[in-house]
């Protein structure tokens, strides 16, 4: 039997992928959390097998969460889930330990799918995905200037586009303010930007937001 959590900050979501296991006989549901910090708590306490790990929520969020369970609990393998597919989002939680990347609209077939390779051991990425990032470590497309982040630049990059100001960040990520900003004035400097309206139409133009959800 296949012990999973989900984590998702969505109720709905959380019930969909639930629906979708339940009728897997070899995967039992032991869990859930609606963010990063319940879910690294409930991994310290009873690691299950497999994770499945919004990337988007409030508090320290999923790829902070994904980098702890994976350093806590190495027998748990960890499943990022995103609206987002592009790049560099799935390399940058694959190599925080993640096992395997979905996006939202993955066919319910492909998530037991994953849900089966990563619980095995194997690394789990969609074909598109993973042609993605191998298209980009081979030149072959567009620089994406967001490659140059760490984990945790994106991670305060992200949040600064969906309108988070920086006390609210620190105080999600449990920083102080001053790191906050220290973050963010590398990654301008990095990524050729001025202020957060500059970072945001930057992040449109490279897909890792979609104005639908500004």
């Amino acid at each position: 039997m296949i012990k999973v959590v989900l984590v998702d900050d969505h109720d709905l979501v959380r019930t969909g992928i639930k629906l979708i296991l339940q009728d897997v006989a070899d995967f039992n549901v032991v869990n859930e959390a609606r963010c990063g910090e319940d879910a690294v708590a409930i991994c310290r306490k009873n690691p299950p097998d497999v994770v499945i790990m919004d990337v988007n929520m409030p508090g320290i969020g999923g790829m902070e969460a994904t980098k702890q369970i994976c350093r806590l609990a190495e027998n748990t393998k960890v499943i990022c889930l995103s609206q987002q597919k592009e790049h560099p989002i799935p390399s940058q939680v694959m190599q925080l330990g993640a096992h395997g990347f979905l996006t939202k609209d993955a066919e319910p077939e492909e998530v037991i799918n994953a849900i089966y390779k990563v619980a095995s051991g194997a690394k789990y990425l969609a074909a598109d995905i993973a042609q993605s990032i191998a298209m980009n470590k081979l030149g072959a497309s567009e620089d994406n200037p967001f490659t140059d982040l760490s984990s945790r630049e994106l991670d305060i990059a992200l949040r600064l586009t969906k309108g988070n100001r920086v006390p609210d960040i620190a105080r999600q990520l449990n920083i102080s303010a001053k790191t906050v900003n220290t973050y963010r004035y590398r990654m301008f400097e990095k990524l050729s930007v001025e202020s957060d309206v500059e970072l945001t139409h930057l992040a449109l133009r490279y897909k890792l937001i979609d104005s639908d959800n500004l």
